[in-house]
């Protein structure tokens, strides 16, 4: 097994999530909100379809050498399931369930003679003897096939899921919220394992410039954004809620540091700061390549340090928030008082000011995740993202740029990016609204 630097991180912080989560969950204070968060159903469903993503950027995350080559290529857990996929590559373009080539060239006949057509795929397709007569209607019979075993497997769960459960629990499904987790769940399985047994048979979201599936680049992608957004996003949060709240709290020289600090690093243009600092990589990784003697190990390396640069610049904003929050907090009378009788600023800290800025750093994290997402976008398309050879929705954004301007248009590495980060993105704000409404105390107080 290969642990990336990525990688390791990724477990830290599902475990980190995890032992907050089940601290959170036994404290009564916390009840309220999680119950609340519960029976919100637009919350339930983003944080089913987040899941849906974590699960295969994690499944993308477990890294091993490959037996099955002599160069014994690093290859994760999502590369060994998506094997046909990833080796079954064409010659060029292709599109979403096509058997032939996007672009006509000259084909050889079986007679020696030739012709000017579109040539047949040689995966994708090739168990058609005439795909225009019958190719309809078999992406329409796999696709119910596949479907029907996906739901199949998700009712079978369901119905062991039930038969364990008590009478108490069992309640908790009877409700509305209930019902739409199932629903959901029923609908994400059943759709992923009739795209993955479509893709058997068809390229599902056709084929790019060297041939390779568009489908297997967007999963693939999945990881890059979840990376991004959450590695990034935790990097930034330490030093925004420390800084932020001490500058508000303390005053004076301690808040002219912070503000100076902070007024200093917006005043430096992030795209060339993000520039610089990848360029100061890719010259250490030149002059180190005995250390990076493999692609994904050098890609791996960039997108770190993509995220610590993010990190670094990204803390400000959510700093001022809290600076701002904290000088009106500091000025409460539960806070006097807590002064008056001489409790540790430590502690009126920890008790009085942060849980009540929690609901600003719940919503700013989730916000931040989803503009990181896109911010790689962004950066990838302009080549100073993540490394070429990283499979990320930015780079697909890129490659598209100029398949656009072809002559006929190849669409599909564009729409296929723009779905999966619209998903991703969306789900992670509709959530993120949900965290607000639950955790922010001045909606508890007013009963909402």
């Amino acid at each position: 097994m290969i642990i990336l630097w990525t990688d390791a991180l990724i477990y830290l912080l599902v475990i980190t999530l995890l032992i907050f989560a089940f601290m959170v969950s036994r404290k009564a204070q916390f009840k309220r909100p999680l119950k609340k968060i519960y029976d919100s159903k637009t919350g339930m469903v983003s944080l089913i379809v987040l899941v849906f993503f974590v699960i295969i950027g994690l499944l993308d995350s477990v890294h091993f050498k490959s037996t099955e080559t002599r160069t014994h290529e690093i290859i994760s857990l999502l590369d060994y399931w998506a094997k046909p996929l990833r080796e079954r590559g064409e010659k060029t373009y292709s599109a979403p369930f096509s058997a032939y080539l996007y672009s006509k060239e000259m084909i050889t006949l079986a007679d020696g003679s030739t012709k000017w057509g579109y040539p047949r795929l040689k995966f994708a397709g090739s168990h058609l003897q005439n795909p225009e007569a019958e190719g309809l209607r078999d992406v329409l019979t796999k696709a119910a096939i596949g479907f029907g075993k996906g739901a199949g497997l998700v009712i079978l769960f369901m119905v062991l899921l039930w038969s364990s459960f008590h009478d108490r629990h069992k309640v908790l499904f009877k409700q509305p919220t209930g019902k739409a987790i199932v629903l959901v769940v029923f609908m994400l399985v059943s759709m992923s394992y009739m795209l993955i047994y479509l893709s058997a048979y068809y390229h599902v979201l056709g084929t790019d410039k060297v041939g390779e599936d568009v489908f297997y680049q967007a999963i693939k992608s999945i990881r890059t954004g979840l990376v991004i957004g959450s590695l990034t996003t935790m990097i930034m949060l330490p030093m925004a809620i420390v800084f932020g709240i001490m500058a508000g709290f303390f005053r004076g020289w301690v808040d002219d540091v912070i503000q100076y600090v902070y007024t200093t690093l917006n005043s430096i243009p992030g795209v060339l700061l993000i520039a610089a600092s990848i360029l100061m990589v890719q010259v250490y990784m030149s002059n180190h390549a005995e250390d990076f003697n493999s692609l994904i190990v050098r890609s791996d390396m960039r997108l770190l340090f993509l995220c610590l640069i993010l990190g670094v610049t990204s803390w400000t904003g959510l700093c001022r928030m809290l600076r701002a929050e904290t000088l009106k907090l500091r000025e409460m009378e539960y806070v006097q008082a807590a002064q008056a009788l001489g409790v540790r600023q430590g502690t009126i800290l920890a008790r009085h000011i942060l849980p009540n800025v929690m609901h600003i750093v719940l919503i700013s994290v989730v916000l931040d995740f989803s503009s990181l997402v896109l911010a790689e976008a962004v950066l990838s398309y302009i080549n100073i993202g993540v490394d070429p050879t990283t499979y990320s929705w930015g780079n697909m954004i890129n490659g598209a740029r100029l398949e656009m301007a072809r002559d006929p248009v190849v669409w599909w590495s564009l729409l296929a990016s723009f779905v999966f980060m619209f998903s991703l993105v969306l789900a992670a704000n509709l959530f993120a609204d949900s965290v607000r409404n639950a955790f922010d105390p001045r909606r508890a107080e007013q009963g909402g």
